[in-house]
């Protein structure tokens, strides 16, 4: 995958750079994670969870990974409702290719 599938035009130009900043933080690893999920839900949060993603993005890429995969705890001002929507986006539990 080389970038969002979602279509921006529909956005507000907060949520357009949101959706920019997700698909472009420098890891691959954190855009695919951060920019999926992004891609399905940017449309539906509301103003809270968007200052929620935002701080969301604004952590190191090396520190959100760690605490996505489970590798680091996740600080305690950090362990949001959305951040638990964002792991939980991200989780499977069978195999993804049949």
């Amino acid at each position: 995958m080389s970038g969002s599938s979602r279509t921006s035009a529909d956005l507000d130009p907060r949520r357009r750079k949101i959706l920019f900043r997700a698909w472009h933080r420098g890891m691959r690893e954190m855009d695919l994670i951060m920019g999926r999920f992004a891609d399905a839900e940017i449309g539906t949060l509301s103003e809270t969870e968007l200052d929620e993603f935002e701080r969301l993005i604004e952590v190191l890429d090396r520190d959100l990974l760690s605490w996505v995969t489970g590798e680091a705890e996740v600080p305690e001002h950090y362990d949001t409702e959305l951040f638990r929507r964002l792991k939980a986006f991200h989780r499977h539990d069978k195999p993804i290719h049949v």
